[in-house]
């Protein structure tokens, strides 16, 4: 019932709409089952009575009525399904917001097309469901007790015949229903498997091919959909023996009504025109009937996707702001931590109590073997994750204290695996700054040495890049990463191996870009290649999440300790690498 509820909460923006459609749905139903009534007469003039006049007015009175249920039903049909329809679009725009405002740590938790399959096939399921279920239980409600009230007056011996269908159908849906809303959370799960393979098989299809792996990836995505295959098979076993089912017994019931109520009619208790409309309420009692029953299974396969949906929605964001958090106006660009350690599991420390400052306008390089810990010092610096001891001061600030958006408009991260948008160049480079001018994007294309290469593609700044800009080279996206960091003027700048697997040409571009982008700015500077990390004010050496060693590059130098050690296998690693 707290899904139903949350579900139907959806629909309270639009319940002016609603109640317009009900009220139309209530006249359509009541004019409904004005007809049998009308019928019965009709059949009773015909073959008692045999009066044409009679005959003719009442003809006239139930196409009346079939010009009214049809005018109602279609007002009523055009207002629910565009509801329908709005508050899906709603509710896809509801949970696309809040994955996006979501921690880091759910999408490491996830795979991408687990999570892209909660948005489609899920919230498909659940379409239908939103506004049927509120519209079937008010019509069949109102053709169902008033169809009973009607042939209580009629006959009360025919009515406890078809009563007794009542449960006999209850029964049959409660224990078919049950079984298909674990089916329904068992093919979502598959078919997000079946998502998943896909996603990471067309994102990574350059690897497929290399490795030539087209048939293993393919059988791989074949037993996923086979898996799904399966579950639908055990879905459909049950839902075509369901209708089937449920029609059996109505028309059991339909067959003992018509043996006892033509007995009736032969012994002169009832009319012919009583008989016939009371098989008409008959049919319009058990069709609600069916319809509950069909709606039973249909929100059991809801709540089964439904569940899949919430489980999302309510999750919580784990960095957030604090009650006393305030915007900072302009960082000036002073950092420091202050004892801070982190893990990912509690079993596994990854940073063992960082202490350090950065003044404004300084670069601090940030150096070490593979594991210890740069990428996550980086990913707190920019507040991707909470510390879980220790404090980051931004200004003398705690940055928990500071407002999230006020904080993240100052900052840029320019990644070692540049991502791009599918767009064009120019919205790449423009999601940074949304108001900006065109003279802003060029100079910011200019100053990231991109504007030549972008002058000579085929459209300029308006060519598409494609999928994660796989038209463009490994320096052509960087540059673009980096033009985008300078349009947004970040106070504070982080540089995640920005140069690493270039060429040289593309790295001297790129080095002499990145120097532009970090003047007058607090820059850290994970560095694959140590040379680049030559005039950086202050070099922190960090291994298994502890700072060993600090200081300039010719202080650590002279030290030959961990930083010499690695600068020289690095510098030998070049030596022994072949010409070009």
């Amino acid at each position: 019932m707290d899904i139903l509820k949350r579900l139907l909460s959806l629909l309270t923006p639009y319940k002016k709409t609603l109640y317009i459609g009900a009220l139309c749905l209530v006249v359509a139903s009541f004019t409904n089952l004005a007809v049998p009534w009308y019928t019965k007469q009709m059949v009773d003039v015909v073959m008692v009575q045999r009066n044409m006049d009679k005959l003719n007015g009442i003809a006239l009175v139930i196409a009346c009525l079939f010009v009214i249920q049809m005018i109602f039903s279609t007002v009523h049909n055009y207002l629910f399904d565009l509801t329908e329809k709005r508050v899906i679009a709603d509710f896809r725009k509801k949970v696309f917001d809040h994955i996006q405002s979501l921690s880091l740590n759910f999408f490491v938790k996830r795979r991408t097309g687990e999570i892209v399959s909660r948005m489609t096939n899920d919230i498909t399921t659940l379409e239908n469901l939103i506004t049927d279920l509120p519209a079937t239980v008010l019509q069949q409600s109102i053709r169902l007790l008033g169809g009973i009230l009607i042939i209580i007056y009629m006959n009360w011996k025919l009515t406890f015949m078809v009563l007794i269908l009542t449960p006999i159908l209850v029964l049959f849906a409660r224990f078919f229903g049950k079984k298909l809303r674990l089916l329904s959370t068992e093919i979502q799960d598959r078919l997000a498997h079946s998502t998943t393979i896909l996603e990471e098989n067309i994102s990574c299809i350059q690897v497929v091919k290399s490795f030539v792996r087209e048939k293993e990836e393919g059988l791989r995505f074949s037993d996923a959909i086979e898996q799904s295959f399966e579950s639908a098979k055990k879905r459909v076993k049950i839902s075509a023996f369901f209708g089937p089912g449920i029609g059996f017994i109505a028309f059991s019931t339909s067959l003992i009504l018509l043996w006892y109520g033509g007995r009736e009619v032969i012994l002169g208790t009832i009319s012919p025109g009583e008989l016939i409309a009371f098989i008409l309420y008959a049919t319009i009692i058990a069709g609600p009937m069916g319809s509950f029953a069909r709606m039973y299974t249909r929100i059991q396969e809801g709540i089964g996707a439904s569940k899949r949906v919430f489980e999302i929605l309510d999750t919580e964001q784990e960095v957030t702001d604090s009650p006393e958090a305030r915007p900072i106006e302009k960082i000036q660009g002073s950092v420091e931590l202050i004892n801070l350690k982190f893990h990912y599991r509690e079993d596994q420390e990854v940073l063992r109590g960082i202490s350090f400052k950065a003044n404004p306008g300084q670069t601090i390089a940030l150096v070490g073997p593979s594991g210890s810990g740069k990428s996550t010092l980086v990913k707190l610096l920019h507040r991707f994750y909470d510390p879980i001891e220790g404090e980051i001061l931004i200004d003398g600030t705690p940055l928990k204290t500071i407002e999230q958006i006020s904080y993240l408009r100052q900052i840029a991260l320019v990644p070692q695996e540049t991502t791009l948008f599918g767009g064009t160049i120019v919205d790449n480079i423009r999601f940074a700054k949304t108001d900006c001018s065109f003279e802003e994007i060029q100079f910011a294309a200019k100053s990231a040495n991109a504007h030549d290469f972008i002058m000579e593609c085929p459209e300029q700044y308006q060519t598409i890049v494609g999928e994660k800009g796989i038209r463009l080279s490994a320096g052509q996206r960087q540059r673009i990463a980096i033009a985008r960091a300078i349009l947004k003027d970040p106070r504070i700048l982080i540089l995640d191996e920005a140069t690493s697997a270039l060429d040289n040409e593309s790295e001297l571009l790129i080095q002499e870009a990145l120097d532009r982008l970090m003047q007058n700015r607090t820059s850290f500077i994970i560095a694959h290649r140590l040379s680049t990390i030559h005039k950086a004010d202050n070099i922190l050496v960090l291994d298994k999440g502890q700072i060993v060693e600090s200081g300039t590059h010719s202080e650590l130098m002279v030290q030959k300790g961990m930083y010499y050690n690695l600068y020289t296998l690095k510098a030998l690693q070049l030596e022994s690498e072949p010409a070009e």
